[in-house]
């Protein structure tokens, strides 16, 4: 869905954060735009008709919106988006989305996230909207240099699996540590990356007994 902008939709970039040399974190004004964490936008340069959906990095409390993208070589937006200045201007449509967490489970359940590179942005606003989620998260990346700002999360609860080198907390796949570290049924699981990641883990968590009620999964092409 590509909508030309107008004045409602156009948001001014802040600041740009650089992690690594292929990833970035954008600022933008909010404008007082209401979401739910877990919620994504749909953002490009105002009046472009490219544009690309993104997970809201930031939390339901602070006063801007936050992206974490990754630059791929094929990927016009991605591109596009890292070079521009504070001060650009920014077209956002939405949020949209219902990867969220219902708000009477927030002080009651237990939840695990489980992510693959920037699929872990959706969990960032969570941890940070609700702090006092009992979760446990894990991030699986190539190598331990791709923990996007591991620093924002309880390191009890965090655990890094890195495929590439032995640098994390774990050397292998997500999906090896879930086999390894069975979960238990009472748990409520989301889930956030690669269609070939979210597979698995489903067959992963439905032999171990998670009812197929308790798994919500968002897909990061």
């Amino acid at each position: 869905m590509n909508l030309r902008a107008s004045q409602d939709n156009v948001h001014e970039l802040l600041e740009t954060r650089h992690l690594t040399p292929t990833a970035y974190v954008l600022r933008i004004s909010r404008r007082g735009l209401k979401f739910r964490s877990g919620q994504h936008i749909l953002l490009g340069e105002a009046g472009s008709i490219h544009n690309r959906e993104y997970s809201v990095y930031s939390a339901e409390g602070d006063d801007f919106f936050e992206v974490l993208i990754k630059e791929v070589d094929e990927g016009l937006v991605s591109k596009q988006l890292k070079k521009f200045k504070p001060g650009s201007k920014l077209q956002i449509e939405g949020p949209l989305g219902f990867f969220t967490i219902e708000p009477e489970l927030v002080d009651t359940a237990k939840f695990l996230f489980v992510a693959t590179g920037t699929g872990i942005a959706p969990f960032h606003s969570f941890v940070r909207s609700y702090p006092e989620l009992n979760y446990k998260l894990i991030h699986g990346v190539r190598y331990a240099s791709e923990a996007y700002e591991k620093e924002s999360y309880d390191p009890e609860r965090f655990v890094l699996c890195t495929s590439r080198n032995a640098d994390g907390n774990f050397n292998g796949r997500v999906t090896d540590y879930l086999k390894a570290n069975p979960v238990s049924p009472e748990t409520h699981c989301f889930l956030c990356g690669n269609f070939e990641m979210i597979h698995e883990v489903f067959e992963i968590l439905e032999q171990q007994g998670i009812p197929p009620q308790q798994v919500h999964a968002e897909v990061y092409f």
